[in-house]
């Protein structure tokens, strides 16, 4: 059994099949014809609802930025101490 080889996406790719769906193309065809994963369409489709970016860092919810925020912070005094 072959393991599968991650493919990597452009930002212009999951734009366009974003709105092949918006334009009312099925999910199921989008899915089949491109060789996607469910999860990986849903998860561009909402990236693109929620923030117009398919960056992880645009797609953060508030809690997971403030996360972040901390985290680099605590770094911070703790390299001044």
């Amino acid at each position: 059994m072959s393991k599968r080889t991650r493919r990597t996406f452009s930002q212009e790719f999951k734009q366009q099949i974003v709105n092949l769906y918006l334009a009312g193309k099925p999910r199921v065809e989008i899915i089949r014809e491109y060789e996607l994963t469910a999860s990986a369409f849903d998860k561009w489709v909402k990236q693109s609802k929620t923030s117009g970016s398919f960056k992880e860092k645009d797609n953060l919810t508030p809690e997971q930025k403030e996360l972040l925020e901390l985290r680099k912070r605590n770094q911070q005094l703790e390299m001044e101490n």
